[in-house]
């Protein structure tokens, strides 16, 4: 399902379709010299605060931009976690850890330079928002001049019980995602 059908689908309350986790990489690049009022607030506040790469957005401020075909969406979690966790449908997927002992990833520069664009806007999502940002900080080294961690992550926070999905995330805000 095209993500602006997801948009509208999701909007008017319907849950999105299953599919099989096809990737966006066929749709065209958001402009590089398009500026949103989201990306706009998160560089600001990234300056600010010396954040090493563009800034952070929230998970309905992610969506926000990625289903008005403003930002890329990369996932950059375990493929394991995405099949068993859930996943945003329309997705890129670029692991920046592999394995259940979490082994960095050394293609990882590699393979988000043959997804996305060095200059266009990329969305990065783990499931907490700390690997996500790592990742992030790894590509604006490598040149990525538009790269924005997803605070929050899939999952959010630790509760008081360990466990994550009360405390914030993109599942907890009831956006968009699927499960294998």
């Amino acid at each position: 399902m095209p993500v602006q059908a997801l948009s509208t689908a999701f909007a008017n309350g319907a849950a999105p379709s299953r599919h099989a986790g096809a990737q966006a990489s066929s749709a065209p690049a958001p402009s590089a010299t398009t500026s949103h009022p989201i990306l706009e607030r998160a560089r600001a506040t990234a300056q600010a605060q010396g954040t090493p790469y563009a800034g952070g957005v929230t998970p309905k401020e992610a969506w926000e931009l990625f289903s008005s075909g403003a930002a890329a969406l990369v996932d950059v979690r375990t493929a394991e976690e995405r099949k068993f966790v859930g996943h945003v449908p329309e997705t890129l997927h670029v692991a920046w850890a592999t394995g259940t002992a979490l082994n960095r990833n050394p293609r990882f520069v590699k393979e988000l330079e043959a997804k996305v664009k060095k200059d266009q806007p990329v969305l990065l999502l783990c499931r907490s928002g700390k690997r996500s940002a790592l990742a992030a900080e790894a590509a604006a080294k490598a040149g990525f001049t538009q790269v924005y961690n997803i605070l929050e992550g899939f999952e959010g926070d630790l509760d008081e019980q360990q466990q994550r999905g009360a405390l914030g995330g993109w599942r907890h805000a009831a956006l968009p995602w699927v499960q294998d």
